[in-house]
């Protein structure tokens, strides 16, 4: 570990704590969405009954819900991995601790912050280029949408009647536009977008020439996972995985309250979870995340009060982790920075 990495981590916490400019009409945004989807979580739902569900529930499945769901972390950060072009891939050990550093920051600040704090983390950690990483977290993105949706039509025939199925068709439509667009444009004309690239940086007086041409060069970088076949095979098997344990850990937790759905209910919950973090909200989804959950087991014909109980159990298996693996990381790293 080099000696620069304790300020390296103050680097990430003061990048991610500090205040986004232009940022405030968002975070208005994102407050408004997470008290709009609490309302609709809460609704009709007696406290009383969400208690009683909580009493009637047993705790053990959560053990190896949580061993499963490290699991799924630990794909989660091969995917990511499997998104850098091979001369210039990070070790796995640093982008695991990375990824769980931006969870960390996710499940603390709004809008996502922990993003940024991945690019940081993985720069000082491993030396990677800022723009290479971020791109490979904006492709990231398109492989989980691209394949939650997938797998939502696939098991179309095993799920419940869910009404919002004609926007995830619409949504789905426009999002593989998109991605052919993207496609094709990074096929045929990629030097001609690198070239634009750096038309446009050096139309900003205030940002230094070099490093903004080596990050677009980066960018460029990181998209080869949209590509490039090989890299591209391998980042949807390891995604497609990724979600595939993960709806087992969560169906693992609705052992806990005896739903009686199979493992596919799971799948649906993480499906509409997932799909629900493209809004802009507060820290840690809340609200957002327990609305999407209660919403995919109303489709189960679940009871509010017993579908709110599981999703806050969820959603802490979704968030002490990564609060205790971030601050695991960070901690040291920041107290030994201090000292110096």
């Amino acid at each position: 570990m080099s000696a620069n990495l304790p300020t390296g981590s103050a680097n990430v916490r003061a990048s991610a704590f500090r205040r986004p400019r232009g940022r405030s009409p968002l975070i208005w945004i994102g407050l408004l969405v997470t008290v709009g989807f609490g309302y609709i979580a809460v609704r009709d739902v007696k406290l009383s009954d969400t208690w009683d569900a909580f009493e009637r529930s047993t705790y053990w499945p959560l053990i190896p819900a949580l061993g499963v769901f490290a699991l799924a972390i630990v794909l989660r950060a091969l995917r990511w991995q499997a998104l850098f072009a091979p001369e210039t891939r990070p070790p796995l050990r640093a982008v695991t601790r990375a990824l769980l550093v931006g969870y960390f920051f996710n499940n603390l600040l709004p809008l996502r912050a922990g993003e940024a704090a991945r690019v940081i983390a993985l720069r000082q950690s491993a030396g990677t280029s800022r723009g290479e990483t971020a791109a490979t977290i904006v492709v990231e993105r398109v492989y989980d949408v691209s394949s939650l949706v997938g797998l939502l039509f696939l098991t179309i025939f095993w799920l419940p009647d869910i009404s919002w199925i004609g926007g995830a068709a619409v949504f789905a439509a426009v999002l593989a536009a998109g991605i052919v667009a993207a496609v094709v444009v990074l096929t045929r004309w990629r030097d001609e977008a690198v070239e634009l690239g750096f038309r446009l940086v050096e139309r900003l007086p205030f940002l230094p020439s070099d490093p903004m041409r080596r990050a677009v060069h980066g960018a460029a970088r990181g998209s080869s996972a949209l590509t490039s076949v090989p890299v591209a095979c391998r980042a949807a098997v390891w995604t497609i995985l990724s979600w595939l344990v993960m709806a087992a850990s969560f169906w693992l937790v609705m052992l806990c309250f005896d739903l009686e759905l199979s493992p596919v209910a799971g799948l649906l919950v993480v499906i509409a979870t997932s799909l629900s973090l493209i809004l802009p909200s507060s820290p840690a989804a809340i609200g957002v995340f327990e609305a999407a959950v209660v919403i995919a087991l109303d489709a189960y014909g679940v009871p509010r009060a017993e579908a709110l109980s599981y999703a806050l159990v969820l959603h802490a298996l979704n968030f002490f982790p990564f609060i205790l693996a971030g601050g695991a990381i960070l901690g040291p790293q920041l107290r030994r920075g201090g000292g110096s």
